[in-house]
C-alpha cells in the first residue's frame, strides 16, 4: 500500500550522518535513533512535510499538500511488545492513518496495525481473512501482495498484513502479540523482525499529529 513506498529513499539516507538538529526537526527524509527510539521519515518530496523528534518517545508531523509521506518513532528490531501510545491526529477527515507499521526478513513481509484512518481504508482491495478481538476492539484482517515494489530489501514481491480497527481511536494499548498470532492462525507466517514504529502516513492530504509512543 502507501507505506511501502517508505523505502525508496532510506538506504540513501542510510549512509548520511545526521547533525544533531537534523536529528530533532527533519524536513527531509531519514532514519535514525532519538531518546532510545528508532524513528523512520520519508517524504516524497512532494508538498511540504516537518518531523519532529520531541522528548522520550513522542513525535510531531506536520504535512501540507503532500503526495505521500511516512513518520514515527518505534524500535528495531521489532517484536512482540505491549504498546502504549496516545496523542492527537488530525486526519480523521482526509486520507491520512495513524497505525503500528514494520517489516519482517524471511519471509520479506510488511505489517500494519491500523488504528485509525480518515478518508480512505488503507486495506481496500486487499483479501479479508478473518477478525480478531484486541484491546477492547475488533480488528479485520486482510491480506495483499505487493509485486515489484520498494521495500527493505530492494525492488521484491512480497505480501502485506492488515489488522484494521472497526473501532477507531487515537491512543490506547496494543498487544502486537495478539495480531501476530490471529495471523499465523490465518497462515498469515511473519519472518525475523526488522523495524517497528508507530505511524503516521498521509497520502495527498493536509494535516498535522502529535504522537507519545510507550512501551512495557
Amino acid at each position: 500500500m502507501l507505506g511501502s513506498t517508505l523505502l525508496v529513499a532510506l538506504a540513501a539516507a542510510a549512509g548520511a550522518i545526521a547533525s544533531p538538529l537534523e536529528l530533532l526537526t527533519r524536513t527531509s527524509p531519514g532514519t535514525g535513533t532519538n531518546n532510545g527510539f528508532f524513528y523512520s521519515f520519508w517524504t516524497d518530496g512532494q508538498g511540504s512535510v516537518t518531523y519532529n523528534n520531541g522528548a522520550a518517545g513522542s513525535y510531531d508531523v506536520t504535512w501540507s499538500n503532500v503526495g505521500n509521506f511516512v513518520a514515527g518513532k518505534g524500535w528495531k528490531p521489532g517484536s512482540a511488545r505491549v504498546i502504549t501510545y496516545n496523542g492527537t491526529w488530525n486526519g480523521a477527515n482526509v486520507n491520512s492513518y495513524l497505525s503500528i507499521y514494520g517489516w519482517t526478513k524471511s519471509p520479506l513481509i510488511e505489517y500494519y496495525v491500523v488504528e485509525s484512518y480518515g478518508s480512505y481504508n488503507p486495506s481496500s482491495g486487499a483479501t479479508k481473512r478473518g477478525t480478531i478481538q484486541s484491546d477492547g476492539g475488533t480488528y479485520d484482517i486482510y491480506q495483499t501482495q505487493r509485486v515489484n515494489q520498494p521495500s527493505i530489501e530492494g525492488t521484491s514481491t512480497f505480501y502485506q498484513f492488515w489488522s484494521v480497527r472497526q473501532q477507531k481511536r487515537v491512543g490506547g494499548t496494543v498487544t502486537i502479540q495478539n495480531h501476530f498470532d490471529a495471523w499465523t492462525n490465518a497462515g498469515l507466517k511473519l519472518g525475523s523482525h526488522d523495524y517497528q514504529i508507530v505511524a503516521t502516513e498521509g497520502y495527498q492530504s493536509s494535516g498535522s499529529a502529535k504522537i507519545e509512543v510507550m512501551a512495557s
